[in-house]
């Protein structure tokens, strides 16, 4: 642990950045994935971060085939993930397909299109796994300056259409009778959630992203009843969480986004298990 908190006050060192990177990226843990837990779109969350894959595939296949040296995955993983939401969207809102087939459907061509990118790239050298797993230990202080500005832009967007979103998210009919328009803002809430999983990927991998939306939000939507708390809430559980597993990562020298993975769950089940014992003293 002294280890960790030498490196965590060394300017530039790989266990700061790692550190900023996942402050940053918390707050929209805290504030898009409730929203994405009061709505039930975790599923489509989870879609979108596996389709980032064909984003990630096409930036590393154009750099090698086309020398497009500004095609970095970052950027693909951008375009895939808003690509993936809109198409969620406006198949299941005015095509009138079942929302979980179109779901397993992007899910699993995104996938797919990425591999084969990647396949088909000479020369690269990347490691899949660090796209699968995470690799937050490795960002680069670009990485960081790119979520920093995606996470302001996420949640001033959330916060400035607090009110639309929240409606949209607990009663749509409502919503419409108050003359909201319920598909604008809820492709604006994929859109959101689609960015917020690009900062995930970078945090946790593909594969553990979607955990990291959702295990904070519920816990603080069981500790309260008001958005806007379980947000503060979960936002600080986030921050904790992803530091102290960024510290056991170092220490023991495991990947960083299971260790955050792990601690983020461990954190839900204890308020899950505190909350049912509560309702077990009250009946």
């Amino acid at each position: 642990m002294n280890a960790f908190l030498k490196e965590l006050v060394t300017p530039g060192s790989i266990v700061q950045l790692a550190t900023l990177a996942s402050l940053i990226a918390s707050v929209n843990f805290g504030v898009v994935g409730t929203y994405v837990v009061a709505r039930r779109i975790t599923y489509i969350a989870a879609a979108i971060a596996h389709s980032v894959l064909a984003g990630i595939g096409f930036a590393v296949f154009a750099q090698a085939h086309f020398g497009w040296e500004w095609c970095v995955p970052v950027l693909g993983a951008i375009v895939a993930a808003i690509l993936s939401a809109l198409t969620i969207g406006y198949v299941s809102l005015y095509l009138r397909e079942r929302e979980d087939t179109i779901i397993s459907v992007v899910w699993a061509v995104g996938m797919s299109v990425g591999l084969l990118f990647l396949y088909y790239s000479p020369g690269f050298n990347g490691n899949l796994e660090s796209f699968l797993v995470g690799s937050i230990l490795y960002i680069a202080p670009a990485d960081l300056w790119i979520m920093a500005a995606l996470g302001i832009v996420v949640v001033v967007l959330c916060l400035f259409f607090y009110n639309p979103l929240l409606a949209v998210c607990f009663d749509e009919e409502f919503a419409r009778l108050r003359g909201v328009n319920v598909p604008l803002y809820f492709m604006l809430l994929l859109v959101l959630t689609s960015l917020s999983v690009v900062l995930l990927v970078q945090l946790a991998g593909i594969i553990l992203a979607i955990a990291l939306i959702v295990l904070p939000a519920a816990a603080g939507l069981h500790v309260t009843s008001k958005i806007w708390h379980a947000m503060c809430v979960a936002t600080v559980l986030a921050m904790i969480q992803s530091t102290l597993g960024i510290a056991w990562s170092y220490t023991v020298e495991i990947p960083a986004g299971p260790a955050i993975i792990l601690l983020s769950a461990a954190s839900y089940l204890g308020v899950f298990g505190w909350k049912w014992w509560q309702g077990l003293q009250r009946s």
